[in-house]
């Protein structure tokens, strides 16, 4: 009888809501990365932001708005074209590309809220890379508790048409530095509480009052261009309000964010195994006692709990996954996905960082990099402690 592998390589997870078209989408896509990001990121790390230019060819290769019908100069595609996306980008331990917040968030508050004419304007910008575009939701004094945002939009009428008159100031705002095309968050009616909250969209270019802040150093995430906003008696267009009237912003938000915490989710769930992957690698090779580490009973335990719960993580994923396409995912579950796959990816990348020993500790080695960028992870798209309230509420 023929003798097995000592290490057979494990069949292919089975993802249910991938076809063949994704598959090859998938491959454009991580020949992009290998191409253009990947070769780029430790620069872009130490500048702090990416190169203007990148957004241009991300949409060129198709990376841009690929969720966004055609008519509107998207790829056409569904959430899974986004998924795909940001599955690559983690597996790639790239994170400088902002397209999270420009293709799956702020587009899609365009596309379902927006008018028609501000789909037309808007959208083949963005899915050109002529525009980059944010969302402006955390402040300095109000992260996950959007009804207490400070930022005020006040109406009034003005020489060239009736205006809001912006002021406030925004914080921790991804692809802020770039930004020309901001969805602001701010107060229509203060006394109002959710109800008084709208979103306005704010072209940035030559806008008198508006000023970029600092590129703020974090520690991790490096590459990803990470701002200060702020809005000094800032004059928008009325029409730039998204939705039919004033006081809708804080409903937008709770019908879009699930799809937000389905990003974060599954790009935990991709960085998990992607961990485990590099580090299964590292332990095959690495001697202690004059043996392989991976030999050690402590080592193939530990990272077999790891394969477990990275495992079931993509498994609650992939079914959530299908939920969010067929339009059945409700924000608890959704809050479920965010809050758990966070964590877990952070645990996995801790005991995988372990298994490296010193070498884990050091910036050359690609799980240490990994153990930095995760841990945002349990705080943006709101905090892992608002997730776990967003459920509690449903008991």
């Amino acid at each position: 009888m023929a003798s097995q592998p000592q290490h057979a390589a494990p069949a292919a997870r089975q993802i249910p809501w991938m076809t063949e078209d994704l598959e090859m989408f998938q491959d454009t896509v991580r020949r992009f990365i290998e191409r253009e990001l990947a070769p780029n990121e430790a620069r872009w790390a130490a500048q702090g932001y990416i190169d203007r230019d990148v957004w241009r060819r991300a949409g060129q290769a198709g990376l841009l708005c690929a969720s966004i019908p055609e008519e509107y100069g998207g790829g056409g595609g569904n959430f899974a074209h986004e998924a795909v996306i940001t599955r690559e980008m983690a597996r790639a331990i790239f994170t400088s590309l902002g397209n999270n917040v420009h293709s799956g968030i702020v587009a899609h508050y365009l596309l379902n809220y927006g008018t028609e004419a501000q789909k037309k304007k808007w959208l083949p910008q963005m899915a050109s890379g002529e525009m980059v575009a944010a969302i402006a939701m955390s402040e300095p004094g109000a992260g996950s508790d959007l009804k207490s945002v400070r930022t005020r939009a006040v109406r009034e009428k003005t020489a060239n048409g009736d205006c809001y008159r912006i002021n406030g100031a925004k914080t921790f705002i991804t692809n802020g530095y770039h930004a020309d095309l901001v969805c602001l968050v701010a107060k229509t009616d203060p006394e109002a509480g959710s109800r008084g909250v709208s979103l306005i969209m704010i072209e940035t270019r030559d806008l008198e009052g508006f000023r970029r802040g600092r590129i703020l150093e974090k520690i991790g995430q490096k590459g990803q261009d990470t701002a200060e906003l702020f809005f000094d008696d800032v004059l928008v267009p009325c029409e730039n309000l998204l939705g039919e009237q004033e006081g809708q912003g804080f409903y937008q938000l709770m019908q879009q964010l699930p799809q937000e915490r389905m990003i974060i989710a599954l790009g935990a769930t991709a960085s998990m195994h992607r961990a485990i992957e590099l580090t299964t690698e590292y332990v095959r090779e690495r001697k202690v006692f004059g043996q392989a580490l991976a030999d050690l009973q402590n080592t193939r335990f530990r990272l077999a709990e790891c394969k477990t719960e990275a495992t079931i993580a993509a498994t609650f994923v992939d079914d959530c996954m299908m939920r969010l396409m067929a339009g059945t995912l409700d924000a608890a579950t959704a809050a479920m996905a965010k809050w758990w796959c966070t964590q877990k990816n952070c645990e996995i990348i801790d005991e995988c960082l372990q298994l490296h020993g010193g070498y884990g500790y050091m910036l050359e080695y690609p799980i240490a990099r990994m153990y930095a960028n995760a841990r945002v992870g349990k705080i943006y798209g709101g905090s892992n402690e608002i997730m776990k309230e967003l459920v509690a509420r449903t008991l």
